[in-house]
């Protein structure tokens, strides 16, 4: 059974098999998640994020998927990049939020990774709201077959923590 865990803080300090990076679909680092990710992993996970876009991802990576880099100078194996659906107040996307989720912990089960800290996909600059991003995140984890042992919420600021402590009960 997987145990959720939530912490407030900043993902890139977290000591986990794989770190779930709330990326664009470009792959080559942005700002938010994404940007401190790259930053704090350094030059090694661009370099496989580069690798993808010229082999697979021409394209760049379709919203609800995911990938895996190695997770460079972070105190983890890899990096699980996902892309966030935009929030929008005339379509329902909460379909691709949880299929991020999904095909992240999908990907760490192929890499045989049993702790995965995420982010709160979609909360930040797509402007999901948190609340709503917490119930679809939660559940959608609690829903998913994995062989993961641990997920754990890294929360930046306490709003966002106490939507997901809400979530996880």
């Amino acid at each position: 059974m997987t145990t959720i865990t939530l912490v407030q803080g900043d993902i890139t300090r977290q000591s986990v098999d794989a770190i779930v990076n709330a990326a664009n679909s470009s792959l080559l680092g942005g700002g938010g998640v994404d940007g401190a990710i790259h930053r704090r992993g350094g030059p090694e996970i661009l370099a496989d994020c580069r690798r993808l876009r010229a082999s697979r991802y021409g394209k760049g990576l379709p919203t609800g998927r995911a990938v895996a880099t190695t997770a460079g100078e972070l105190d983890a194996r890899w990096v699980i990049h996902t892309v966030g659906p935009v929030y929008s107040t005339t379509e329902d996307r909460s379909e691709p939020l949880a299929s991020c989720y999904r095909e992240s912990l999908r990907v760490a089960d192929e890499l045989g990774a049993l702790s995965v800290a995420f982010p709160a996909v979609s909360a930040g600059i797509y402007g999901w709201p948190m609340d709503d991003a917490a119930r679809i995140a939660v559940e959608t984890v609690r829903a998913t077959q994995t062989n993961v042992q641990e997920v754990r919420f890294v929360l930046f600021d306490e709003r966002a923590y106490e939507a997901f402590a809400r979530q996880v009960g």
